[in-house]
């Protein structure tokens, strides 16, 4: 089978691009190692915020072929690797994934092939590991066949930026592979950039991610120190943000979540280890955002205490257990964390989400309410996530004891802010 395009891994990354591929007019096969996953793609079903049922309809009409077979990768004219890259026991990048979607396109590479990897990783991947990878095959690289790296900046949720008008970063390792990757992207991207290599495009990811994961460790040490000395930490954001050159606007909360903010400056702090010396700026940025959902275990119970109940035995509602607003992603989130010291403290715990009908931490169930029902039973709700399904001039009106970790919730009696 011929086609324009493989897209080894079909989640948030890689679904959404395959989507714009297809709209493009491209011909496009999906390969994921999950039958499952594929079985639901082909159904129509879709397991991404992001695309929904309609869209994979719309896809599959237009030809798009979901498979768990890498014998499609022999047809293919371009293969974009879009595997998770988690963290590993030891903080650093875990390229199982991509090691293994490598080595599958490599049993079926053929001289011309366009090979792109878009998966976040620490700067050297593309040459250090892929590389070798699909050069033992006999063919080489920039010769035989083209190797580029392109950073995905998929933002789940995003009504605004998608794959198409966001500009396309990538990195050739050679002018010619630079070439062939911009040729391949330009067909569905309204802007592409070229990185001066593959090391500078892997770079501009971690740089990205690890701008914001330093700026909002900033805010939430400033949101700690800030209740302390009885300054409205949002206010002053908001008044900070009428400057109009030299400030962007981070705001604090219960924890960092999602994919890349917890995780892809480990990337870069595991590279620089290999130097001999830490990341002195990441490490200690990490240290307050992991820090934070203890935080704000620590405010719940003191609020409790204010009101002469303990934590142990008190009935708290969490409102929004996803790492992000109006989407139904949870990894990553911080209301695990914040569940599991609330548990360890004897609290009995339920929770509401909009996108989210079941919920464990570790295993346990933690019950679903209706959101009047809670408010109106809960000792103490924390809004861990403003969703804007959340009304919240009820929930302040609603809550007896509301402990607000997003700046969202108007001041009233019984409201506090994180």
């Amino acid at each position: 089978m011929k086609v324009d395009l493989v897209v080894v891994g079909l989640g948030y990354v890689g679904l959404p691009l395959a989507r714009e591929a297809v709209r493009a007019g491209l011909s496009v096969a999906g390969l994921d190692r999950d039958a499952g996953l594929v079985a639901a793609l082909r159904a129509g079903r879709s397991h991404v915020d992001d695309v929904p049922a309609a869209d994979v309809a719309d896809m599959l009409a237009r030809g798009f072929h979901p498979t768990d077979d890498a014998g499609i990768i022999a047809g293919a004219s371009t293969v974009v690797i879009c595997v998770p890259t988690p963290l590993s026991n030891d903080q650093g990048p875990d390229l199982t994934a991509v090691i293994g979607a490598t080595r599958s396109v490599a049993s079926h590479l053929r001289s011309g092939t366009l090979v792109v990897l878009e998966s976040t990783t620490y700067p050297g991947t593309t040459d250090e590991v892929v590389k070798p990878l699909l050069e033992a095959t006999g063919l080489v690289a920039g010769t035989d066949f083209h190797l580029a790296f392109s950073p995905e900046r998929i933002d789940p949720g995003n009504e605004v930026y998608g794959v198409r008008n966001t500009p396309k970063v990538v990195g050739g390792l050679t002018p010619a592979c630079a070439e062939a990757a911009a040729a391949f992207y330009g067909t569905f991207v309204d802007e592409v950039v070229r990185a001066k290599g593959t090391r500078e495009a892997e770079m501009a990811k971690l740089l990205e991610n690890t701008y914001r994961h330093v700026n909002i460790a900033l805010v939430n040490e400033m949101a700690v120190f800030c209740h302390e000395l009885g300054i409205d930490l949002w206010d002053a954001i908001d008044a900070a943000s009428t400057k109009p050159f030299g400030f962007q606007a981070f705001r604090p909360g219960p924890g960092v979540g999602g994919h890349c903010i917890p995780i892809d400056p480990n990337y870069l702090s595991y590279k620089v280890r290999s130097l001999g010396y830490p990341f002195r700026f990441v490490e200690l940025a990490q240290e307050i955002n992991d820090r934070m959902p203890r935080y704000v275990a620590d405010r719940a119970q003191q609020l409790l205490n204010r009101e002469g109940r303990a934590v142990n035995g008190s009935r708290v509602l969490l409102l929004g257990v996803t790492y992000k607003a109006d989407i139904a992603d949870q990894r990553e989130s911080p209301a695990l964390p914040v569940a599991r010291r609330l548990l360890a403290l004897g609290a009995e715990l339920s929770f509401h989400d909009p996108y989210v009908t079941a919920w464990s931490v570790d295993g346990a169930s933690v019950p679903s309410v209706s959101l009047e029902a809670g408010l109106a039973d809960a000792d103490l709700t924390i809004l861990l996530q403003h969703h804007r399904a959340y009304d919240t001039s009820l929930l302040a009106d609603r809550a007896r004891l509301l402990l607000d970790t997003r700046g969202a919730v108007p001041a009233r009696p019984g409201v506090e802010a994180l």
